[in-house]
């Protein structure tokens, strides 16, 4: 009997197995196997059907399945040649000729591409935990004309990403993101629609663009600051920024003249703080 529509679990595995495919840890691999956790995250991330959605690491393709769903066009980055190879022929299989007319696979390292067939105009992704936060930076810089988007990634990477300003779990990555869009956490993942079944909670991100702070410094001065105030997160500002500034005093001078305590740490400071920072900084 044919099979058709989303994926689930007994096709995922027949799918792994004539790939001879053995998920490993070392890229993530962990595919969902639930139409309903399918349908969840496309609806959750608002996709339409004039949008070119993104998809980061389509896998077997259950996400991708419930993308085309939607009468979006897809255009999924895979690393994988065996799966990016194998894509198409699933979609093909299980939702016609039609729907995979609007899938276009890119076989590449997401952290590597540099163009794609079509602007995306949003970005759905279940995102490997080990190079989860690159990939959505790389994505926000590289393709500035996705509006919108989910990601689903480990709870902890979830949870840093949606972090405001005082919290324990904001930094690095709470700015950067911030530099580029609004972010929500608006629900989580269990482990057991996975295959294999990871040993971790998965939460979903929210994703909304926006313009990033009216400043005279560039993106990477302020991201330059970031790291910096972030390297060591006990520091206070003045100490964590005095090798970019060149002294302790001159930090100190750059900071207060940029409307802030020397004394706070990078922890306080929302993503509009940096940028100020860095006009005295490096303007």
């Amino acid at each position: 009997m044919s099979e058709t529509g989303l994926l689930d679990p007994r096709s995922v595995r027949r799918i792994a197995a004539e790939l001879d495919l053995r998920p490993t840890k070392q890229r993530g691999q962990n595919f969902v196997h639930d139409a309903n956790t399918v349908r969840r995250i496309v609806d959750l991330a608002g996709v339409q059907a004039d949008d070119v959605v993104l998809e980061i690491g389509p896998g077997l393709g259950s996400l991708t399945l419930g993308l085309l769903e939607t009468g979006a066009e897809v255009v999924a980055v895979e690393i994988e040649a065996r799966l990016a190879q194998r894509l198409e022929q699933t979609v093909r299989e299980r939702m016609g000729d039609d729907v995979a007319s609007r899938l276009h696979v890119v076989e590449a390292d997401a952290l590597q591409v540099d163009q794609l067939p079509l602007a995306p105009t949003a970005l759905v992704a279940n995102l490997p935990y080990n190079v989860s936060v690159p990939v959505l930076l790389r994505m926000f810089e590289l393709f500035p004309d996705w509006a919108h988007g989910l990601v689903m990634v480990q709870l902890e990477v979830a949870d840093r990403l949606v972090a405001p300003p005082g919290s324990k779990t904001y930094g690095v990555p709470s700015a950067k993101t911030a530099w580029y869009a609004e972010t929500a956490r608006v629900g989580t993942v269990p482990p057991k629609v996975f295959w294999p079944v990871p040993n971790v909670d998965s939460g979903l991100v929210r994703i909304t663009r926006r313009p990033p702070p009216e400043t005279t410094a560039t993106r990477a001065q302020v991201f330059g600051v970031i790291d910096a105030a972030f390297a060591q997160r006990r520091k206070m500002l003045r100490a964590a920024l005095s090798g970019m500034a060149g002294s302790s005093a001159a930090a100190s001078a750059a900071i207060e003249a940029a409307g802030l305590d020397p004394q706070l740490r990078g922890e306080m400071l929302d993503v509009k703080a940096f940028a100020r920072i860095a006009e005295q900084l490096l303007g």
